[in-house]
């Protein structure tokens, strides 16, 4: 099976990946994330996930837009719903590519995290799918977020403190629960 799996980053891929290539799916790694600031920050997640793909042998398809002042108009006023936006934005252009480029679904590495809200992503990517013409392929890879974590530390690959957009940075540094989707 050819899929697409959006990746956030190097180190939630690792895991994702390797679950996928034992079930005889071989997924090509799509970077396209928007959300992520500062720049140092994205330039760091982008580099780091070109290493793993390099080291997993792996094909990476790379959408590189650094995007503070879209991702920024997207969510404006309505900070606190910033997640759905986020998770529309990134599923939505990776399930456009993969069906501009034959591939038979796509899949996204934000499912290996605990901090991410699983059905909300679910929901979005279904209404992606049904719209672009593309299944979307879930799967529940939490269960190996730890091990994944282990193996990118293993590996060198940078590691990020916070999800990726300005304001979970700032959710990290001021200690405040991270805001969620509705």
């Amino acid at each position: 099976m050819k899929i697409l799996l959006h990746a956030c980053c190097g180190p939630c891929s690792v895991k994702c990946a390797e679950s996928l290539l034992a079930e005889d799916i071989r997924p090509a790694l799509f970077w396209y994330n928007p959300n992520i600031h500062p720049v140092t920050e994205y330039l760091s997640r982008k580099n780091a996930l070109a290493q793993y793909a390099g080291a997993a042998g792996l094909e990476l398809i790379q959408r590189d837009e650094y995007g503070l002042r879209p991702f920024i108009a997207g969510i404006f006023p309505d900070f606190d719903r910033r997640c759905d936006y986020c998770y529309r934005l990134r599923l939505d252009a990776a399930a456009s590519y993969g069906a501009q480029h034959g591939y038979e679904a796509f899949c996204t590495t934000l499912l290996i995290s605990p901090y991410q809200n699983h059905d909300r992503i679910r929901a979005i990517a279904s209404q992606i799918s049904e719209r672009r013409r593309i299944p979307f392929l879930y799967r529940d890879f939490r269960p190996l977020f730890r091990e994944g974590q282990q193996a990118a530390r293993r590996m060198g690959l940078y590691m990020q403190k916070y999800c990726g957009c300005i304001f979970s940075e700032e959710d990290r540094y001021i200690r405040r629960p991270a805001a969620r989707p509705q």
